[in-house]
């Protein structure tokens, strides 16, 4: 029963961390492979849209492994979810609750601001820039470094490549630019 409790917990970074960083020679050991999360999307996409695009048209076959993996992380998380789940109070930082309180955000489920993501409140404008926009921005920016922050900080660094430590400083300086400058505006909304 320990460990079940064990693992409805959230996780130390001293544990969840090195685990997540154990991937990067796991998958370097068992197949050669490179770790990434956003690659998966240009391969569901390669092999869901029968369109004459020339970034889809390649042998997405062979990165079959990458879907799988993935797969496997989506499973993971409804797993956790639904056999696993802690029904404890969410626990927030309550410097970080004070300051979004100043915001009218005060409805946490989950770890989720239920009034900025929700169904309802991407109908208004902060929501709709949060969601919408940022999702866009992720997007855009993922395809315009070359991969994503598991990819790039995990994979890259790990292999010690000049562009993603490059990469890697721009994704760390636009997240506290947002975090410090931009959110605060949006917020105010």
């Amino acid at each position: 029963m320990k460990m079940i409790e064990f693992l409805k917990q959230p996780w130390p970074w001293y544990i969840a961390g090195p685990l997540i960083g154990l991937t990067v020679p796991t998958l370097l050991l068992l197949g050669n492979k490179s770790f990434g999360i956003s690659s998966s999307l240009r391969h569901i996409c390669a092999a869901c849209i029968p369109a004459n695009i020339p970034f889809f048209q390649y042998n997405w076959k062979k990165e079959i492994w990458n879907l799988v993996f993935v797969s496997g992380i989506l499973l993971g998380g409804i797993i956790a979810v639904n056999l696993l789940p802690n029904t404890g109070p969410v626990q927030v930082n309550p410097k970080l609750t004070e300051e979004l309180a100043r915001y009218g955000i005060t409805n946490f489920s989950n770890l989720v601001p239920q009034d900025v993501i929700s169904w309802p409140a991407l109908f208004s404008a902060r929501g709709f820039i949060m969601m919408v926009g940022g999702g866009f921005l992720v997007g855009f920016g993922t395809r315009y470094a070359g991969g994503c922050t598991s990819g790039h900080a995990i994979m890259g660094l790990s292999n010690l490549q000049w562009p993603s430590l490059v990469a890697t400083i721009c994704f760390m300086a636009g997240g506290f630019a947002m975090a410090n400058l931009i959110l605060p505006f949006i917020l105010s909304l």
